[in-house]
């Protein structure tokens, strides 16, 4: 069944909502002397280079940026609190006075401490804030320290929120057991990869009140019967897969988000590593706000990213809970033994995808 996400469409929502709000702080401008997009277009690397999947992308995405949302708050005093809208948060401090901060410098301190927290190339991330940090060492030293300090405080909050979110307890967690079922999902050869993030839906939203708060319909049921519903769907995959063209694939690897992709040639086997679903949209936002204010880019980075957390978590709650077999799979076992899909995906169920423009997992 063809689902549709509806969370590209929240997102336009809530952005052009705030985008219509306080137009006159928005226009407000900064030096420029290191913008939001360098933050998140760093975070992306480690992120690649780290090999995260999506769902742990989306989460350091959704904190990073959050972070660097209030941090950079007081320069706009009418702009709102996002923390105290979502769940887990502890209260915010006073904001301090407008003057005192410089809102790039407290930002980037955010958004480099949260990051430096949770991804596992630290180092990395250390020495390119501070290389970052010289290029603030003309500010008077009041208001650097301000700034710095006000930033430290944000990244705290966010990473108090974050040791709560039950990420660090599904760490440990078994590992999800494949038994023969028909209809439901099973590896797939030849990497027999294991399942992706099989206990995200445990991870506390930022928005939903559960995981399956905006449960989707559930798939057709498996039946191989022509006339069938499931068969007509297996069927234009299969065929479809016939009809692509350069023009088709080209879109197609546009939209190829696997982080990490396999490839055999005999008996030589060697990956690939890219960016994640979340990366590609927050490149897409890059573009989109390149000529916005500080403000707005930095409304629609956390409101994004924000949105992408809680959509990959219903997300993997449906995967989890339908467990239906990917196409690949049954098209192997009924037509094509050697059938390939063009774009590989992770090791977890069929429906449903996410984000919108997430490839199906064909």
């Amino acid at each position: 069944m063809r689902i549709e996400s509806r969370a590209l469409l929240l997102v336009c929502l809530l952005v052009n909502a705030w985008a219509c709000q306080n137009k006159s702080q928005q226009s407000l401008a900064v030096s420029g002397i290191y913008p939001q997009e360098k933050c998140v277009a760093r975070l992306t690397e480690v992120i690649v280079y780290d090999i995260f999947s999506p769902p742990v992308a989306s989460r350091l995405y959704a904190y990073a940026n959050l972070a660097y949302y209030e941090a950079q708050r007081p320069a706009y005093p009418s702009a709102p609190a996002f923390l105290p809208q979502l769940k887990g948060f502890k209260p915010l401090p006073a904001l301090p006075d407008s003057q005192s901060i410089h809102p790039e410098l407290a930002g980037l301190v955010a958004f480099y401490r949260v990051s430096t927290a949770l991804v596992f190339s630290k180092d990395s991330i250390r020495q390119t804030a501070e290389k970052a940090m010289e290029l603030f060492a003309h500010l008077p030293a009041a208001k650097k320290s301000a700034s710095m300090a006000w930033g430290e405080a944000m990244a705290k909050i966010i990473l108090d929120r974050a040791a709560l979110d039950h990420y660090k307890e599904t760490r440990g967690m078994a590992r999800y057991s494949v038994f023969p079922e028909k209809g439901k999902w099973e590896q797939t050869p030849p990497d027999y990869a294991d399942a992706t993030e099989p206990h995200w839906p445990k991870i506390l939203p930022l928005l939903l009140d559960s995981a399956r708060e905006l449960a989707p319909p559930p798939p057709p049921a498996h039946d191989l019967h022509p006339g069938s519903v499931y068969y007509k769907e297996l069927k234009e995959v299969y065929e479809q897969g016939k009809k692509n063209n350069p023009t088709t694939d080209t879109i197609a690897r546009y939209w190829d988000d696997n982080p990490f992709v396999t490839t055999h040639t005999g008996h030589l086997t060697y990956a690939n590593k890219k960016t994640t679903p979340v990366g590609h949209w927050m490149g897409i936002a890059s573009i989109v706000t390149a000529t916005a204010s500080p403000l707005l880019k930095a409304k629609a980075f956390a409101l994004s990213s924000a949105a992408i957390f809680d959509g990959f978590i219903a997300c993997w709650a449906e995967k989890y809970h339908s467990r239906t077999i990917r196409p690949v799979s049954v098209i192997r076992q009924v037509w094509e033994p050697e059938w390939n899909p063009l774009l590989q995906s992770n090791g977890f169920g069929k429906l449903i995808g996410y984000p919108p423009g997430f490839y199906r997992h064909h």
